[in-house]
C-alpha cells in the first residue's frame, strides 16, 4: 500500500517555507490518489464539477459539485469512478494547520468524531461561496509566497477548516439521528451560548428543553462525548481562555464578566478543571500562541 508524504509532493523551493501545498485537480491529476493509500498529512478536496465515488476506511461517499472532504493522516482512502468532467482543488497541509490543539482544548465540544464528520460535506450555496472565496484567497497568496503571505495563507486555511468544523457540528449533527436526540442537543447548545454566563446547572437547561436531566446527559454524551455539565464547563472554560489571552481584562473583571461571585471563585473553577491558577494558565496560553 502506498503512503504519500507531503515533502515528496511539494516543490523543493517550498518545503522550507510552507507546511501546505495547493493545486488544481482534473481526472488526470487525481490519478495518484485513485488506488487505496494513506498520507502523512491532511488533505482537503473541493469538487467544483463532475463526480467521484470515494472510499475512506470502510465508508463510501458519492461526491458531486460543491462537496468537500477532509481526509486525516493515516486514513485509508481511494477515489473511484471519476467522471471525465471532474475538476476541483486540493490542499495538502500538516498537523499545525489543522488546529488539533485548539480542538482538543478550547473547542473540545466540537472535536467528537471529527475525523469522520469531515470526510464528506455537501455544502449549501452560502457555504460554497464562502469556501470558494477562501480558496481563491489562499491560491492567490500561494502563487507568490513571501514570509508574510505564507502567514496570511495559513490563517485563511485555518479559517476555512474552522468554518467546516462549525458547519458539521451545527448542521450535519442535525440529520445524523432521527430519534429526537440531535434536535435536543442543538437546542441545548443554542441555550448554552445565550446563558452560559448566568445559568450553570443541568437542571435549568433540562427544564427549558422540557426533558429530564438524565435524558439531556445521555444526549450530550452520545453526540459529543461529554456530559451536560462537562459541556457547560467546557464552554465557560473556553471563554475564560479567550479573555485571558485576548482581552485586557483583569482576573477580577473576567470573574464578574462570566458570572463568578469573586476572583476566588474563578480561581477555584480553573483549579478544579486544570489544576492550575488563572495566572499560570494565562502564561501558558501566551507562550503557546506567540510561538
Amino acid at each position: 500500500m502506498v503512503t504519500h508524504h507531503l515533502k515528496d509532493i511539494q516543490h523543493h523551493s517550498e518545503r522550507a517555507i510552507t507546511p501546505f501545498h495547493i493545486f488544481d485537480l482534473d481526472k488526470a491529476a487525481l490519478a495518484p490518489y485513485r488506488k487505496p493509500h494513506t498520507k502523512d498529512h491532511f488533505c482537503l478536496l473541493f469538487i467544483q464539477k463532475g463526480k467521484i465515488k470515494m472510499q475512506v476506511e470502510d465508508r463510501y461517499y458519492d461526491m458531486a459539485a460543491d462537496s468537500i472532504s477532509v481526509i486525516f493522516p493515516g486514513q485509508l482512502s481511494s477515489k473511484e469512478q471519476v467522471t471525465d468532467s471532474f475538476a476541483g482543488k486540493m490542499i495538502l497541509f500538516d498537523e499545525v494547520l489543522f488546529c488539533s490543539d485548539i480542538l482538543k482544548n478550547e473547542l473540545s465540544i466540537y472535536n467528537h468524531n471529527i475525523s469522520v464528520k469531515l470526510n464528506h460535506i455537501a455544502l449549501p450555496k452560502a457555504e460554497t461561496i464562502q469556501v470558494q472565496t477562501l480558496l481563491s484567497q489562499i491560491e492567490e497568496l500561494y502563487r507568490d509566497l513571501t514570509s508574510v503571505k505564507k502567514e496570511q495563507a495559513r490563517f485563511y486555511i485555518k479559517i476555512l477548516l474552522l468554518k467546516l468544523v462549525e458547519f458539521v457540528h451545527s448542521e450535519v449533527d442535525k440529520t445524523a439521528h432521527t430519534n429526537g436526540h440531535t434536535n435536543d442537543y442543538a437546542k441545548f447548545l443554542q441555550l448554552l451560548e445565550r446563558h452560559y454566563k448566568t445559568k450553570r446547572t443541568v437542571n435549568w437547561y433540562a427544564e427549558q428543553l422540557r426533558i429530564s436531566p438524565k435524558k439531556l446527559n445521555a444526549t450530550t454524551k452520545k453526540l459529543a462525548g461529554l456530559t451536560a455539565i462537562e459541556t457547560i464547563h467546557a464552554r465557560i472554560m473556553n471563554e475564560i481562555k479567550q479573555l485571558l489571552l485576548l482581552s485586557s481584562y483583569s482576573h477580577k473583571e473576567i470573574a464578574f464578566e462570566l458570572g463568578f461571585n469573586s476572583p476566588a471563585a474563578l480561581n477555584k473553577f480553573v483549579r478544579a478543571k486544570l489544576d492550575e491558577t488563572p495566572s499560570h494558565l494565562q502564561e501558558q496560553l501566551t507562550k503557546m500562541y506567540n510561538t
